[in-house]
């Protein structure tokens, strides 16, 4: 096992992980920005070293820094959370080079699964149903034209290096080709430094569900059950729930035997997500696969009642599985919701500030993942996400009315939150019914119920 773990990231997921390495009993190590000084997990972690300014390409991105800091502090692993620099071959290969153990895949599995265009290449010879679309990356806005009307509109513009919603264009006609490839292009290239673009058809209505699965080094591959994650605005997930309200057992099998086929596919290990569209008819996609911990794992740790950062850990660290498939039961219901620093009503525009005063709900089958505290300024600079409001009960119908519960307990001030937008949410008649999909928080802005 690992004496000391560096954490190269921030926020709520920096906080879990050193939780997690103080049950194993390992020393942790905090990195920060000039603008987190005073962040939660520079506290609590066993070390703490600045790496640079705000601006993250000069900090949580730079990779020289973070190895810098590694190997000053001493520390023989670095878990990359989520988001920044996790799921960036080049960092795991580096970490590969310089003798540290990096909690994740290999650099060759990120590589392959990273490139969108190369993975649906590697899922397809692997048997894995994807979205018909192009065979690899497009050239220039002649070729997408060509290709759209082979695969038939509307279609979608997606960026090979791309994830987190960004990068993604739809388009209806051949009228809006032009635009659309020239805009998820530059959003590609400011995002990625990558402005590689392929295109799918864009399936109508579909819900967003993602299989949670573990690979250890010796070969043995499992999953931990779906979530769906079809609440959403701008391709980002505002609302998590597992199980899925809209998979019966025979899908839910299949679909878990298919996310496990095509992570043998590429020899995985260690934890991933296999994201698949599931259209109304009942046929489902190969997405995308996340090479890295989810920022919405916490539901699978309730229903399953598995640690998956410490798994995580222990799997980085050489250590069997020690799980096969039947092991694994999926027990109650989980909710998760994203509490934002995010104005819904103007766009959802981020809200940074100080935090002037705070209630964190509280009760059985509550949990809190954040990182905020009373007095807490809210940096511009980063993501919005402020916390994860997570629930658990018996069933659908006692998960809803718990996360009701919680969320009418929940108080932020000083800043504007998405607390009453996700109140709608819970509300909703679609949403009560288990029947909503990707379209559902577009919808619900329109008014449409």
């Amino acid at each position: 096992m690992f004496n000391k773990i560096l954490i190269a990231n921030r926020g709520e997921i920096a906080v879990r992980i050193i939780r997690a390495c103080r049950e194993l009993g390992i020393q942790t190590v905090a990195v920060y920005s000039e603008a987190d000084k005073e962040s939660l997990h520079t506290q609590l972690a066993d070390e703490a070293i600045c790496i640079g300014p705000a601006k993250a390409s000069e900090s949580y991105l730079d990779i020289k820094r973070i190895i810098s800091a590694t190997l000053a502090t001493k520390a023989d692993a670095i878990h990359p959370g989520f988001g920044f620099l996790s799921e960036t071959p080049k960092f795991a290969k580096i970490c590969e080079e310089s003798n540290i153990t990096f909690i994740g895949p290999s650099s060759e599995m990120m590589e392959c699964m990273g490139n969108k265009s190369r993975a649906r290449e590697t899922m397809k010879k692997a048997g894995i149903p994807i979205v018909p679309g192009s065979e690899g990356v497009i050239k220039d806005i002649k070729e997408a034209k060509k290709l759209a009307k082979r695969i038939g509109y509307p279609v979608i513009m997606k960026a090979s290096s791309g994830g987190g919603g960004k990068g993604m264009r739809v388009a209806h006609c051949e009228e809006e080709v032009s635009n659309s490839f020239l805009m998820a292009k530059r959003e590609a290239k400011a995002s990625f430094n990558d402005d590689a673009m392929y295109m799918e058809k864009y399936v109508v209505n579909p819900k967003h569900i993602e299989f949670q699965i573990f690979g250890d080094k010796q070969g043995n591959i499992i999953h931990l059950g779906e979530r769906d994650c079809s609440i959403q605005r701008r391709h980002q997930k505002v609302m998590e729930e597992a199980p899925s309200a809209a998979i019966d057992e025979a899908l839910r099998k299949k679909m878990g035997d298919i996310a496990v086929k095509a992570a043998k596919a590429i020899h995985y290990y260690n934890a991933g997500t296999v994201e698949f569209l599931l259209a109304e008819n009942g046929e489902f996609y190969f997405m995308e696969m996340n090479t890295r911990i989810q920022v919405e794992h916490p539901i699978t740790e309730m229903i399953t009642g598995i640690d998956l950062i410490k798994k995580q850990i222990e799997i980085a660290a050489g250590r069997p599985l020690n799980l096969k498939q039947k092991d694994v039961i999926i027990k109650g219901h989980s909710i998760e919701c994203r509490i934002n620093a995010e104005n819904p009503s103007k766009g959802f525009r981020p809200s940074p500030g100080k935090i002037t005063n705070l209630h964190l709900p509280g009760g059985n089958g509550v949990r809190i993942d954040s990182a905020i505290y009373y007095g807490y300024e809210v940096p511009p600079n980063y993501d919005s996400m402020l916390a994860k409001l997570i629930v658990y009960g018996k069933d659908r119908q006692e998960a809803i009315a718990k996360m009701n519960s919680a969320i009418g307990e929940f108080i932020i001030e000083g800043i504007d939150t998405n607390i009453e937008f996700q109140y709608e949410i819970l509300h909703n008649k679609e949403f009560i019914e288990g029947k909503y999909n990707t379209g559902f928080i577009e919808n619900l802005a329109k008014g449409v119920e």
